[in-house]
């Protein structure tokens, strides 16, 4: 942390530094959330493609469209 966010910090009150801890604890969690969504989206699609790949998959062109 930088000296001046460290000095910034040090001169709030101790419940406004409550506050920012739960915001910081909040915004991890959804962080770890959006990454555990993107990494399940990525195997999917990987998984997709070995099918595809392998010849097990229906290629685009071939499924049927909606409109």
């Amino acid at each position: 942390m930088k000296a001046e966010m460290r000095h910034k910090l040090a001169q709030l009150p101790f419940e406004e530094k409550i506050r920012k801890v739960g915001e910081l604890i909040r915004l991890r969690q959804k962080i770890e959330s959006d990454v555990s969504e993107g990494a399940a989206l990525l195997a999917s699609l990987d998984k997709a493609a070995a099918e595809l790949n392998a010849g097990e998959g229906v290629p685009l062109e071939a499924s049927p469209r909606t409109s």
